[in-house]
């Protein structure tokens, strides 16, 4: 059952740093700060629909516990009142990993938080430098590893296509990611917005930014990391809406990024299958789980377009037993 959450964006309140990349009044749409108010209104509205039962409230954008102490306790509180009497099962808050402590995790304890996910952007100490983040991999170490002893939920975000970074940093990134076992991870390629230090390095012709494609490709690989690990990545690819179109430059922007990668992903499998069990062109039948048809299919039919290339006529079939991006194919002459 899908449950409905609450997301309240609380952009730059908090932030110590201004990032090379971050816009993120465009990214949410909000002008405003949110009060406690605007806390109550929008669950009163969310408690409408009966799906909410078992949902989050969730504070994103900023670094919630880099907030003046008064006020995130007040918007806390106002939160807390909606967990404590079962409403909704949780508070899920983002934040910076320098903003982490044993006494900060107290509090978010005794408020009825029950996630914190960190942006940790990279884990490499050049990149985070050269993008103005104001911390190191030692302080996303500390912080997730302060935050899995204190019981929370812990989720990692990364970026791939920093200023400064490419495709090796970004998948040894992953690699320590999974070492440090998240809960969960969100996967953002870095996107170009106006009014950001990125956007004068790319004006300037000092930064080039990843395209869809080759940022799927990238992508591609870390979400099957992640999936061989046993972490969930509940996020890829920068959401519409807010202002992102409106304050867009360049980068890896598509609505539909994360359908685009594991497309990638599902062509690949499907090549490999074909080669290792030797399968001759013509008609075949592609069987992968129901949830994975789009994908197996392609953006415009893009995979059986390229398959059709390769002298295969394929014909994508759900299958219950299959796994996440797997799947077994069958000559078949009938289709």
């Amino acid at each position: 059952m899908k449950h409905v959450n609450v997301a309240l964006f609380v952009p730059h309140v908090g932030c110590p740093n201004q990032c090379s990349f971050c816009n993120q009044r465009a990214i949410s749409g909000k002008r405003t700060q949110v009060t406690p108010d605007d806390v109550e209104k929008a669950v009163q509205i969310a408690l409408g629909n009966p799906d909410s039962k078992g949902g989050e409230i969730a504070f994103f954008g900023g670094s919630f516990t880099a907030i003046e102490r008064e006020t995130m306790i007040a918007l806390l509180d106002s939160a807390y009142k909606f967990i404590a009497d079962g409403s909704f099962r949780g508070i899920r808050v983002s934040t910076r990993p320098d903003a982490i402590d044993g006494e900060i995790c107290g509090i978010l304890k005794r408020y009825g938080v029950t996630a914190v996910e960190l942006g940790a952007q990279s884990l490499d100490d050049n990149v985070l430098a050269l993008n103005r983040r104001g911390h190191t991999a030692k302080d996303v170490e500390k912080a997730t590893n302060l935050l899995k002893s204190a019981g929370f939920e812990t989720g990692l975000q990364m970026m791939t296509g920093l200023y400064g970074s490419e495709d090796a940093d970004s998948i040894e990134t992953a690699r320590k990611i999974i070492a440090l076992r998240p809960d969960t991870v969100r996967i953002y390629p870095t996107v170009v917005l106006e009014n950001t230090h990125l956007c004068e390095l790319y004006k300037s012709g000092k930064y080039t930014p990843q395209t869809v494609e080759g940022a799927a490709a990238l992508c591609a690989t870390l979400l099957e990391m992640f999936s061989e690990a046993g972490i969930k990545v509940i996020r890829t690819g920068l959401h519409s809406g807010g202002d992102v179109e409106g304050e867009f430059v360049a980068g890896a922007y598509h609505p539909a990024f994360k359908e685009i990668c594991e497309s990638k992903i599902y062509l690949r499998k499907a090549l490999e299958f074909i080669k290792a069990n030797n399968i001759p062109q013509g008609r075949i039948e592609i069987c992968v789980s129901p949830k994975a048809v789009s994908p197996m299919t392609g953006q415009k039919k893009a995979n059986i377009l390229a398959l059709k290339e390769l002298g295969y006529e394929a014909k994508i079939t759900a299958d219950e037993q299959v796994e996440k991006y797997k799947l077994y194919i069958l000559r078949n002459e009938r289709l």
